[in-house]
């Protein structure tokens, strides 16, 4: 059996690739990779076409950090979506989630390393873009309670409030592992800290 599958070697390839993808086991790789190489080649290469294209248009927002297929994001350009709110990620993916619940209709900024980010350049954004209030939407746990808590400190002087997202959010989960009800209750629920 060993011997079968070490002659397959693109196709064990492509099973160890696929491996590789978060939440995607040995079993769903090799499904995975059956079905794109064998029983559907057209799905297989329009999936190669879409990541090639993608990998090639995406870059990130240079204003929020957000995925864009643009120096700047369209969401930052919308004229529209500056109520005074700005809503601070860890990463670029969760802007999706919470666009995708539509309870949100502020700006964003990721700041994947709070230790090294430019908060200079933030605190002039919130200046010149009227910011009142600044959402938190972490993972909740301790480690995103002290990231907070940093960030709240480099926009002190600001005459900010502070809230985080709240209840229907459990601790230690990634938000791309919270469903849309809970996720757009615990926007509207957000408290104050």
């Amino acid at each position: 059996m060993k011997n079968y599958q070490n002659e397959l070697l693109s196709f064990n390839t492509l099973i160890k690739a696929l491996e590789k993808l978060p939440s995607i086991g040995k079993k769903s790789a090799m499904k995975m990779a059956y079905t794109i190489a064998v029983e559907n080649t057209s799905l297989g290469m329009q999936i190669s076409q879409a990541i090639n294209d993608c990998i090639i248009d995406m870059q990130k927002c240079k204003l929020c950090g957000a995925l864009s297929i643009s120096e700047v994001c369209h969401i930052c350009l919308d004229k529209r979506r500056n109520c005074g709110t700005l809503c601070i990620v860890s990463h670029p993916k969760d802007i999706f989630l919470i666009e995708e619940i539509g309870e949100f209709c502020g700006l964003y900024c990721v700041i994947e390393d709070y230790t090294s980010y430019d908060f200079n350049a933030l605190q002039n954004r919130i200046k010149e873009q009227g910011i009142h209030e600044v959402i938190f939407a972490f993972i909740p746990s301790l480690q995103s309670d002290v990231m907070a808590t940093f960030i709240q400190d480099r926009l002190d002087g600001l005459n900010l409030s502070f809230s985080k997202i709240a209840q229907g959010v459990p601790l230690n989960v990634s938000l791309d592992n919270v469903d849309n009800i809970s996720l757009a209750r615990a926007f509207s629920g957000r408290i104050g800290i």
